[in-house]
């Protein structure tokens, strides 16, 4: 990939003032991301993926989060230093999100075709029928059948999976640049986890999207990403591309994950592996490498400084 980068973050902190003291939620997070391109976050839960997703729209509430510094650069224009207007045009716009519970994200009291209709006509300008023909083209592009019929249905009416096809179809009904999916396959089967990865990948590649996909789960990015970053406390403890991160992972955190991941050309069944301890409470956490708890690699001078990446 040649070029500016689509969307270049650098040095990302997003910090939250507690009882207990600063939570460091996202501590330096730094990637690039080209057109077209696939990123895949992953780490346990409370690594700071999340946040790090909602810090790139600002979309942490202030207080108690604090964007303690960095900068989210969209073809070259810092978004966290945008005016409120500007970023309104971006969201949903050029930058769209793919949240992490269909469930809650969708406004129970409100038609599919509303709330679908509303993105549309303020960011592309359309009038009231041309938004609800798109909204209708939207959900036929994810697969839901009938949709001219089901678009006035409410969210209740919609299964998990279907709920998550018209997060989906919002996301992408504005032809974003940028496409961050949160965890876009939690609480789904598997059969069904399939389908909705096949389906943002298939759209990627139709429109040209760049992709941020977060997750906790290594085996979901091994055949989707370009590029890997792994999290932990808040940190990118180790990126490369799918080659390098699965076939020689160097962090030993890496390494557990990948050895978490059930086998199916294994012929002996063997207990799975997990990863000891416990992941940090990210507050006030010192200068050291938060994962040497939990490391059976550990010397001295993890407990002293923290490791490059």
């Amino acid at each position: 990939m040649n070029g500016q980068p689509l969307l270049e973050v650098k040095n990302l902190k997003t910090h939250f003032k507690t009882d207990a003291g600063l939570v460091k939620a996202v501590d330096g997070v730094s990637f690039t991301l080209q057109r077209g391109q696939t990123l895949g976050i992953v780490g346990e839960s409370g690594s700071g993926k999340s946040v790090t997703s909602l810090s790139l729209l600002r979309l942490i509430p202030t207080p108690p989060g604090i964007a303690a510094d960095g900068e989210v650069l969209y073809r070259g224009r810092d978004v966290l230093k945008m005016a409120d207007e500007e970023l309104r045009s971006l969201r949903g716009n050029k930058i769209s999100m793919i949240f992490q519970d269909p469930m809650t994200s969708l406004n129970p009291f409100l038609r599919i075709s509303t709330q679908m209709m509303e993105t549309i006509r303020l960011h592309q300008g359309l009038d009231r029928k041309a938004a609800r023909e798109r909204s209708i083209e939207m959900l036929q592009l994810v697969g839901i059948p009938d949709a001219a019929h089901r678009v006035d249905h409410y969210p209740h009416q919609f299964s998990g999976g279907m709920r998550q096809r018209v997060m989906i179809a919002m996301a992408v009904s504005c032809n974003p640049e940028v496409l961050i999916a949160d965890e876009p396959t939690t609480a789904l089967d598997v059969t069904i986890q399939a389908q909705i990865l096949e389906l943002i990948q298939d759209l990627s590649r139709r429109l040209g999207t760049a992709t941020i996909l977060i997750t906790h789960d290594l085996g979901v990015v091994a055949g989707l990403c370009d590029q890997i970053c792994v999290m932990y406390a808040g940190k990118v403890v180790e990126r490369g591309n799918a080659d390098q991160v699965f076939g020689d992972p160097r962090h030993p955190y890496t390494r557990g994950l990948i050895q978490s991941v059930p086998r199916l050309d294994r012929k002996n069944a063997e207990r799975l592996y997990s990863i000891p301890g416990q992941p940090p409470l990210v507050v006030n956490l010192p200068d050291a490498c938060p994962f040497h708890p939990r490391c059976e690699f550990a010397m001295d001078k993890c407990r002293q400084a923290y490791p490059p990446v």
